[in-house]
């Protein structure tokens, strides 16, 4: 069961903590907290910033939103939480009036491209109104006065952050059938020398420049907040930036996503649905190198830039899942213990579990991003290979299956029976 998200509410008198404050710390505010990628970036500013961040999550706790993903991190004196939504006007001019952050990361947004095909007005609500309100209230709370020209004048050291997806660009054309090496430059070489694994499916890759040209409601609606927010820095001077990453994958991602979706399939001994013939290429992205990045972008980025936040981890789905199986296969053969998660015999750990469904409306093809801009001007690059994460991932699910268990109940269950069960 969750906490009751009242007892972690700053503004509830019967709060068990208060935040503490202090000129030395940074105050982060960020929505969305509970879901997967927020709850990484909460752990990762604990990991990197300890006590000298200050931390106010807040959430709608909607069914991507778990408070137990941030069970620990909530012990802390320096984290709070709030359960509110980012449409609510009134919420939100509080919290910015009352904890007064330096940094607001938007992570708050309904992402998952089937469920905005079935449903695709929540979408515009959540992640096009809801960012709005982001804006108008930083702008509102930020501003000191307007100069003798009528510009905006705001308080230093103060940052918007709208984290996006390479989703609004579109899709890009494979090229190739089997992968080849991808040649980067030498100036992203020297940051990335660790990386010698690199691979593409094709020629084109998404650049900050590149046009947008979204083909799902969910894609359409992160559009729009993007554009929402670069009108709010060119029309009020509001200093905004914004993130655009590839797939991401890690601990506590909701197991509508491909990658959990694969683990826990297995587990059950269920078919594991592959759209189409599984040919779709997606660069994948450890979410600790995401919140990584996020976070440099927050300290050293320059305002009003875009910043394109990849993996250098192109590969093709049907890739992914019998590697998922295959890595499930090897733990279970060498680590006996693990066969107690099990609910058929381990032998049927095999490429017969794949079942290939009819593909989506709009399946984009292929995403690739090109992150030399944040290589060059910050130093960032996505430092775990896929091999590497992909195997800490894995064991991650298997190492936490009563959280596993907690998520995929209820709702899920009958989600995914909607989706999958009549393809």
């Amino acid at each position: 069961m969750q906490p009751d998200p009242l007892s972690y509410d700053i503004f509830n008198t019967n709060s068990p903590k208060t935040l503490p404050r202090n000129s030395i710390m940074s105050r982060y505010l960020i929505t969305g907290g509970a879901g997967f990628i927020g709850a990484n970036f909460v752990r990762y500013l604990l990991r990197k910033h300890g006590n000298e961040a200050n931390i106010l999550i807040l959430d709608a706790l909607t069914y991507a939103g778990n408070l137990e993903n941030l069970s620990e991190e909530l012990k802390h004196d320096n984290v709070e939480f709030i359960r509110g939504d980012i449409r609510d006007e009134k919420l939100i001019k509080r919290i910015l009036d009352e904890f007064d952050p330096d940094f607001v990361v938007n992570f708050a947004a309904e992402t998952h491209v089937d469920r905005s095909i079935t449903g695709p007005q929540i979408f515009l609500e959540t992640n096009i109104l809801g960012t709005q309100n982001l804006l108008e209230a930083c702008r509102c709370a930020w501003l000191i006065r307007h100069d003798e020209n009528g510009k905006p004048i705001y308080r230093s050291g103060h940052r918007f952050l709208q984290i996006s997806t390479d989703e609004v660009y579109g899709s890009l054309s494979r090229d190739y059938d089997t992968p080849r090496p991808l040649e980067v430059s030498d100036e992203v070489m020297a940051v990335a020398k660790n990386r010698t694994d690199l691979q593409t499916f094709g020629n084109g890759f998404f650049t900050e420049n590149t046009p947008l040209a979204p083909r799902s409601p969910y894609s359409a609606s992160k559009t729009s907040a993007d554009l929402f927010t670069i009108a709010y820095g060119e029309t009020y001077g509001l200093p905004v930036n914004i993130t655009r990453c590839s797939n991401n994958y890690g601990p506590c991602q909701f197991p509508e996503k491909l990658i959990p979706l694969i683990i826990n399939n297995i587990l059950e001994g269920k078919k594991i649905p592959v759209y189409g013939k599984g040919e779709n290429v997606r660069d994948w992205l450890y979410v600790d190198d995401h919140a990584k990045a996020i976070d440099m972008v927050l300290r050293n980025g320059r305002i009003g830039e875009i910043y394109n936040i990849g993996g250098f981890n192109e590969e093709q789905n049907i890739t992914i899942v019998k590697t998922v199986i295959d890595i499930v296969r090897q733990i279970m053969d060498s680590e006996p213990a693990y066969r107690e998660l099990l609910s058929h015999p381990v032998e049927d750990i095999d490429y017969s579990l794949i079942t290939y469904v009819t593909d989506r409306p709009g399946h984009d093809m292929r995403y690739a991003i090109d992150p030399t801009k944040i290589a060059t001007e910050l130093g960032w690059y996505p430092e775990t290979p896929f091999d590497e994460g992909i195997e800490k991932t894995v064991r991650w699910y298997l190492d936490n299956p009563g959280w596993v268990r907690r998520i995929t109940s209820g709702d899920y269950r009958i989600y995914y029976d909607k989706m999958y069960s009549n393809r």
